[in-house]
């Protein structure tokens, strides 16, 4: 399961809540009928609108602003999207070693930070290297072609 959003706060009277969306798909994640799965338990989807880089969702079950403002914090998944395969999955790319075209290491993905222009793998030693030079991976291994001077 991929985590694909937040539930951030109740929004309103009547159940709805915002959203902070991760997943780049919400035509297929908040359509409704969807169901995404969460630690409470599975959550259909009923309506949504975008709403300040964020949504509004109105969830089956949940009516009114109390039962919203339980589900504060709560994470959503899903399952990944037929036809994905070659996307790069944060939860992927956590742990796994950095290598070169030439084979040198530069250590594992710490994190991966977000940044408008292209997201940026965290190495250690705070040394950022953006997506768009990622050429390759592997289980556990991902290739890059840095432009000179970028890792040293």
């Amino acid at each position: 399961m991929l985590e694909v959003g937040r539930i951030a706060k109740a929004h309103g009277i009547r159940g709805e809540v915002i959203v902070e969306l991760v997943s780049n798909r919400p035509d297929l994640r908040l359509a409704p009928g969807a169901v995404l799965s969460s630690p409470r338990g599975d959550l259909e989807v009923l309506t949504s609108t975008p709403h300040q880089e964020r949504w509004i969702v109105a969830f089956r079950g949940i009516e009114d602003r109390n039962a919203a403002e339980g589900y504060r914090g709560v994470v959503l998944s899903a399952e990944p999207v037929e036809g994905d395969e070659d996307t790069l999955w944060v939860h992927e790319l956590i742990g796994a070693e950095v290598v070169d075209l030439a084979g040198r290491s530069y250590g594992p993905v710490e994190a991966v930070e977000a940044n408008p222009a292209s997201d940026l793998l965290v190495l250690s030693g705070e040394r950022l290297v953006p997506l768009v030079f990622v050429t390759g991976r592997s289980p556990g291994r991902v290739v890059i072609d840095p432009p000179a001077g970028l890792l040293d």
